[in-house]
């Protein structure tokens, strides 16, 4: 789910995190504060940020299955959305914040993400998502032992549409706040956080509102359920590479390419290669 590649010592707040490095800091380039963070702390937070998505997450929806409907569809979503609002403001600046292999590739195909960080990114997204979902299944055992995946609640083809639009929507979101220095970087967090509350309240009863491989391939791996799995390893992927494409497609600016390739915002996982 959720959301994000290169960062700008522009922004003063991120140039804190760049100080507190020590001796590391001397090594940094001074246009991106993730050039100081290795790449396994970066794996790391991304394993932990995603396990704590789908835990949140996941668990709203088993509790909500278990209690009567005690958290209902719009807690469902925000839920969702408050999970990845605080994740990204926890841990974009050292990883971006993807939580989401979608994102990942689509900042890949754009040359904002290092394309040889992406299957690291990947794996350590599905890692996240699978430990999540063991977790929840061994709090949530025995008669209250409901899947927590994602399944088509109509048609396949009505499902893969649906994600693919709501994932296009996130993605051109992310790329709005998170790739183009004239926007405020700061609200990112907030930004993506609601989008996906909004994406999850209306396409949760349709799809369950992936938009993310990981969040559905992770619970799928555990309660070995893979009926529709390749909708949501597929559409969310194309769904996000067709949002930042859009979003560059109208991102004209009198800045030079050089600029705008670099981010006043943390959402952004490494320096374009």
């Amino acid at each position: 789910m959720s959301v994000v590649a290169d960062n700008s010592a522009n922004n003063g707040s991120h140039q804190v995190v760049l100080n507190v490095n020590g001796d590391a800091s001397k090594k940094c380039d001074d246009s991106s504060n993730q050039d100081c963070v290795p790449l396994l702390q970066k794996l790391v937070a991304e394993v932990v940020g995603t396990y704590f998505l789908i835990f949140a997450g996941c668990a709203s929806v088993v509790v909500n299955l278990d209690k009567d409907k005690v958290v209902t569809q719009p807690g469902i979503s925000i839920v969702w959305g408050l999970t990845v609002m605080v994740l990204v403001y926890s841990v974009g600046h050292i990883s971006g914040a993807h939580f989401n292999p979608a994102v990942t590739i689509a900042h890949a195909t754009t040359k904002r993400f290092p394309l040889k960080q992406v299957p690291a990114y990947v794996i350590a997204q599905v890692v996240g998502a699978t430990l999540a979902s063991g977790t929840l299944r061994l709090i949530f055992n025995g008669k209250s032992d409901h899947f927590t995946g994602t399944l088509p609640g109509g048609s396949d083809l009505q499902s893969f549409v649906v994600e693919f639009i709501i994932t296009f929507y996130l993605m051109f979101v992310i790329s709005g706040v998170a790739t183009d220095n004239r926007a405020i970087g700061e609200l990112a967090g907030l930004a993506v956080g609601s989008t996906v509350l909004l994406n999850v309240m209306f396409a949760g009863p349709i799809t369950g509102a992936s938009m993310n491989p990981a969040r559905s391939l992770g619970p799928a791996i555990v309660h070995n359920e893979y009926k529709g799995i390749w909708i949501y390893l597929v559409s969310p992927t194309l769904g996000a590479v067709a949002g930042t494409w859009a979003y560059n497609f109208i991102r004209y600016t009198n800045k030079p390419v050089r600029e705008i390739t670099k981010s006043a915002s943390f959402l952004k996982g490494g320096e374009a290669e």
